[in-house]
This record gives structure tokens, sequence and C-alpha cells, in this order.
């Protein structure tokens, strides 16, 4: 069993990945895999509680994975599966369902957001979906737990069950807590630079998908928002310009004040045409390598079903002890 601390992360296969997320989060990430005993989870149980095409889902779940590998998280130092291939998550699900009080899921945030946004399909897996996120967590014993502002009542959640099942069974689960990363680069939308790069993002204009190809990237620079002064200054006055001097530096390495100096009196034109090549050339490794992996679907595989028995073996253990505690029978295989 190794001492390294356990981190636990899921992402929805509901979408594709962006510049955004790579340069805020999977950059971090690659350099966690040394240091960490890492779990990435594709947790398609969670995207179905809004509905989706099902060859569209089966898709864009190896897209995830392939994007994943691409950008430098490796398998073999890494644990990366499917959710629906581990059943223990709905299992343990069901159960902490069982510890969790309406209250406490009626006052998650983004359950009234979603609620109000689309009335239709006010499901009950929409309403539950913090609980399958405890149960996503707890199951692997997590120490820390990357997230967002808009996923931390959810941990806090989490870690409310955990407490809550510990105190009425028993020591069982280990009480996760945020992992705060080295900081990331805050990556915001090319249309509107004061709300973050969302591939939600109605505007495809606003967000670079890691597989976009060069003429689209070149065409989404040029068609990013900046300002009128006409001088490549990084400052809060001019936000349009920050993020895209931002992007510039994460992925040429360059610092802010050598792109300043270069663009020094140019105007926005050179700088964007130089942009676009920076980011072209950024991603072109990670788009060619995506593009050979979804060109080998039997790879693929043994990677998700390599890293499901891994996570079942450890997810196992927790359920077994968490059935045998609320008084479960156990059963003979």
């Amino acid at each position: 069993m190794s001492d390294k601390k356990v981190i636990f992360s899921g992402v929805q296969p509901s979408g594709e990945l962006t510049l955004g997320n790579y340069l805020g989060a999977i950059k971090n990430w690659i350099e966690l895999q040394y240091e960490y005993e890492c779990y990435y989870c594709i947790v398609d149980l969670h995207a179905i509680t809004v509905p989706q095409v099902p060859k569209d889902l089966r898709r864009n779940t190896l897209e995830i994975l392939a994007q994943y590998i691409a950008s430098g998280i490796d398998p073999e130092k890494n644990t990366i599966f499917i959710q629906s291939h581990v059943s223990e998550h709905a299992e343990l699900a069901w159960v902490l369902n069982c510890l969790t009080y309406m209250g406490e899921l009626n006052r998650m945030t983004q359950f009234k957001e979603k609620s109000r946004k689309n009335e239709a399909n006010l499901n009950a897996g929409l309403f539950t979906y913090p609980v399958l996120m405890a149960a996503d967590i707890l199951l692997y014993q997590t120490d820390l737990v990357p997230v967002g502002e808009d996923q931390k009542q959810h941990l806090e959640l989490a870690r409310d069950i955990a407490k809550r099942f510990n105190n009425r069974y028993s020591e069982t689960f280990k009480i996760p807590e945020v992992y705060i990363s080295k900081v990331g680069a805050r990556i915001m939308s090319l249309q509107d630079p004061l709300s973050k790069m969302s591939k939600s993002d109605n505007n495809e204009n606003g967000y670079i998908l890691l597989k976009d190809s060069p003429d689209v990237i070149r065409r989404k620079i040029k068609r990013a928002v900046t300002d009128s002064l006409n001088r490549v200054k990084y400052c809060d006055e001019q936000p349009g310009i920050k993020n895209l001097i931002t992007i510039y530096s994460k992925l040429s390495g360059d610092s802010i004040e050598e792109i300043e100096k270069r663009y020094e009196g140019q105007g926005y034109a050179k700088f964007k045409a130089d942009l676009a090549e920076v980011v072209v050339e950024g991603l072109r490794p990670l788009r060619e390598k995506f593009e050979d992996l979804m060109k080998n679907k039997d790879y693929l595989e043994k990677v998700y079903i390599e890293g499901a028995n891994k996570a079942q073996r450890v997810a196992r253990k927790t359920l077994s002890k968490v059935y045998r505690k609320v008084g479960f029978i156990q059963r003979k295989y």
C-alpha cells in the first residue's frame, strides 16, 4: 500500500476540454502524479442528471480519457477510470443518501441555480448529485480534492456526511480536505474577459478547445475582445489584453514583462497574430497525440479496464467495511 496521500478528481464527459481547463488545472495535475496517489475519474453517472445523447456520451467519455493522456496524465502513474465501471460508487451513494438530510441538499446553491435554468428537468438525480460526489470521494479514503469555487459546498457536504457516518458507526472514512493547488492560470473567455473560459459558453468564439484545428484557433484569437487603447499592457483596466498576455506567457514561458516590451508600440494585430501561433504550437503535441489515441481504441480500452480494476479493488474494501458496519449480512461468493 502506498504511503502517498490520495487525491481524487472527477470530470464530466458532457463536453470538451478547453485551453482554460489545461492551463488552469490539468498542467498542475501533471505535477501531482509524482507526489500523490491520484484517482482521475470520468464521471459519466453524474453526466446523466441532464439528458444525454447515448452515442455522444460514449464518444465524449473516450475523448476526455484520450485528452487526459495526451495532456500528460500517465496511466502508469495514475488510476484513470470511468465511474460507471466501478459499481461501488452507486452502491455507496445509496447508503450515504440515507444519512443525508433533505435540508442539506435543499441548501446546495448549484441545485438552486440548475433548477431555475431548467424547471422541466427537476429529477431526483440532480437533487442527490452531491451525495454521489461524496461517495466518489470517500470510497478511496481521499485526503485531498482539487475543487473550484462552485464545488466547495459539495465537498463540505461530503465532509459532513463522512463525520456523521464515523460518529454513528465508528471510524470508517478519512475526512477529505480541499487541495489548494499552486496558483494556476485563470483563463477568461475570449469574448467576455470578465467571465471564466468555459465549454458551456453559448458563444463558441469565447473558448479554445484542446482539439481545435490551427485555423479555428487563429480565427478565435483574431476575434478575441480587446479595447480601443491599442497597447499591449498587463493591467486590470484592459481585461481582454490581460487575459491574452496570460495565455501567451503560460504557453511560451516568457514573462509578462518580456511580452509587454516585445510589443511596445506595435498595437494588437501583430500581437494577436503571434499569440495565435504560440497557442497553435503549444497545443500541437496534445492535439496530435489525442488524434493518435482516438485511432487506437484498443489502447484506450486497456487503460480504462486496468484503471477500473485497480479502482474497484480499493473501492470494494471501503464498501465492504461500510456494509458490515450498517448491518448488512456479508454476501458469500
